[in-house]
């Protein structure tokens, strides 16, 4: 009996030092990814209201395609190297890629009204919330529609592409409905991804590091369904 009351006992204070765990790497996730977020639209919003800066970086290709360039070096370096970089490190490296998403995303500010931006911005983070919390909490494994998104996604960068080269208005609608669906999706199966993440932390600073590589993936998933959605309901400035 007393043998019994014992096993139960430390299963329990396993389970219950888990959660403290999860608790810790989720609420550290949406810290950074909110953070990010901040930064980003505050960098935006400077490019698009300062002259000088708002030339430099749209009136020259090779400043904004050198930019995007460095964006997405970032993003590998983060996803690929993290296990070489110190959480600090990989912190530092997210606000960083955070900041520069917000010079080339300045361009929004040009295209769309505010009311239309703030609007769009509400509606994404009402969808974003609702997902995210269905992904931590439903017990239905995610993996296999998380799949079928990853590959959608991968035809949806690959369309994109193409009609950087063709323009059609039609296939940039389709791209957009699609990305709405598909990021959606992704929000709910990377917060279950990321909590199961969470539970092979063995100290803070794989906490650290696990805290970055979700809040850089909750983060992209953000801005995308942001972009998707302002495409297909923002109010365009005359």
């Amino acid at each position: 009996m007393d043998r019994t009351l014992s096993t139960y006992t430390s299963v329990g204070g396993r389970a219950s030092a888990l959660s403290a765990v999860q608790t810790r790497v989720m609420n550290q996730v949406y810290l950074w990814m909110t953070l990010g977020l901040a930064l980003t639209g505050a960098t935006g919003f400077f490019v698009a209201t300062t002259d000088g800066v708002k030339q430099v970086i749209f009136g020259n290709q090779i400043v904004f395609w050198g930019l995007v360039i460095a964006e997405l070096a970032l993003v590998f370096v983060i996803s690929g190297l993290i296990n070489r970089l110190s959480a600090a490190a990989a912190t530092g490296l997210f606000f960083l890629y955070s900041a520069l998403n917000g010079l080339t995303l300045g361009a929004i500010f040009l295209v769309y009204s505010l009311g239309s931006i703030a609007g769009v911005f509400l509606i994404t983070a009402g969808t974003f919330g609702v997902m995210s919390l269905y992904g931590i909490t439903t017990k239905t494994d995610l993996t296999k529609i998380g799949n079928l998104l990853f590959m959608a996604l991968i035809g949806i960068v690959i369309a994109a592409v193409v009609n950087i080269f063709i323009g059609s208005s039609v296939l940039s609608l389709i791209i957009s409905v699609i990305g709405v669906i598909v990021f959606t999706g992704l929000t709910a199966y990377d917060a279950q991804r990321i909590k199961e993440m969470s539970a092979s932390a063995l100290d803070g600073e794989s906490e650290g590091k696990i805290a970055v590589l979700g809040a850089l993936s909750l983060y992209l998933n953000f801005i995308n369904l942001f972009l998707s959605l302002l495409r297909l309901f923002g109010s365009r400035n005359d």
